[in-house]
């Protein structure tokens, strides 16, 4: 089991040495070897798809990946449903083609959605012919279309319109607005590199096996449903694709200590003998976002608590992992609160057997880099947990 985890932070990108000043090159690197980054709305903390390069690179300047990731037609990633909704490297596209076409068909898509589409096809038309005719646009700026609060996700008409044509893959993200975050529409031959588009599309057992590699590369070793998770791709296409990779050779079957299904080794895995990381992990980072995996790696049960009723939660609002070393040590609840410029610990526990001075020592180098990261000036550690006395103690509090 050692060895499994050791493969699987060093394919995660978390046994290497950060960089003094981290490069937009950095920044692709990392991505691309991670293969997505998930947004996410919840914003209590930093928008969850910087967390993941915060945690491989340290201290790097977020411009640098919207930059890329809002560029027009320069631009380095698309966003699309991938794990869930993701940034990608626009190398990806050509192999999303597949899910998009399904989604025309009204499969593998919401079924609020597909609804929509059944019942409401000439308003879809409608929006995108205003798209193409006026530009890129958000939800908001489609005019005489039912708005406000209602329907499927509190969305309007408009939005859910446009959110048909993203699944088709007929309109993409252009940018990203305000402190909501919105998302603004364009047609997506006119968003994305020409280059990009022009790109051979292969077919759907080919883009499936160019995913799951990517998977496998960015998991090490995993299981056949860690490899469908990691794109939420068909479990039935996944069985049919892990078996012609094994034959190529391009994975390994192989048993993992204390599993019960079989595990699939990367053929060009490494394999270190240590690892000496430390990193604060985002709920939805891909080495913990499939928690039955956590589970079986780290031996780390994990759950957000985001949803739980307050006075049910056991560990926290906005819970992130700490990795030391090889293992998964401790759970942060973090809030940057902007207004006092503050880095707040609202509560932190440590995994059994780890609750130590020197955990709490290595945690605090990593919470002062985030705050110096959020631009906060100072870390507030709240007397909750059995680990916060020692975190206290040592970030002066």
């Amino acid at each position: 089991m050692a060895q499994a985890r050791r493969v699987a932070l060093a394919a995660q990108g978390l046994a290497e040495q950060r960089p003094n000043a981290p490069s937009a090159r950095d920044v692709r690197r990392v991505a691309a070897r991670l293969g997505l980054l998930q947004i996410d709305s919840v914003n209590v903390l930093v928008r969850a798809h910087y967390m993941p390069l915060f945690s491989r690179l340290g201290a790097y300047d977020t411009a640098l990946l919207d930059g890329q990731a809002y560029a027009g037609r320069k631009r380095r990633f698309f966003e699309y449903w991938g794990h869930e909704a993701s940034l990608l490297p626009c190398q990806l596209y050509p192999l999303m083609r597949w899910r998009m076409d399904d989604a025309a068909r009204g499969e593998r898509i919401y079924k609020g959605v597909k609804h929509f589409a059944v019942r409401r096809r000439n308003l879809i038309e409608r929006v995108r012919r205003e798209v193409e005719t006026r530009g890129a646009l958000a939800a908001s700026e489609i005019e005489g279309v039912a708005s406000g609060v209602g329907g499927w996700w509190g969305w309007g008409e408009a939005k859910t319109a446009l959110e048909w044509l993203f699944w088709c893959g007929e309109v993409t993200t252009s940018t990203r607005r305000g402190a909501g975050f919105e998302r603004v529409y364009d047609l997506t031959s006119r968003a994305l590199p020409h280059d990009v588009l022009a790109t051979p599309v292969p077919d759907r057992a080919e883009a499936q096996r160019q995913l799951i590699m990517r998977a496998a590369s960015a998991c090490g070793i995993a299981s056949g449903g860690d490899l469908a998770d990691y794109f939420r791709l068909p479990v039935a296409d996944v069985k049919l694709r892990l078996g012609e990779l094994v034959e190529t050779g391009a994975l390994l079957p192989v048993a993992v200590e204390g599993w019960r299904m079989r595990g699939y080794l990367e053929a060009q895995a490494r394999v270190p003998r240590r690892i000496e990381a430390r990193a604060l992990l985002a709920p939805f980072d891909p080495l913990v976002w499939e928690r039955d995996r956590a589970e079986r790696l780290f031996g780390f049960r994990y759950r957000i608590e985001i949803y739980t009723p307050a006075h049910k939660r056991v560990h926290g609002y906005y819970v992130l992992p700490f990795l030391m070393g090889e293992h998964l040590v401790a759970r942060v609840d973090l809030k940057a609160d902007r207004l006092a410029k503050a880095l707040r610990v609202q509560g932190v526990h440590a995994e059994p057997g780890r609750c130590t001075g020197e955990v709490a020592a290595s945690l605090a180098v990593e919470l002062r880099a985030m705050a110096t990261w959020l631009g906060l000036d100072r870390v507030l550690v709240t007397p909750s947990g059995d680990l916060a006395s020692f975190l206290a103690q040592t970030c002066g509090e």
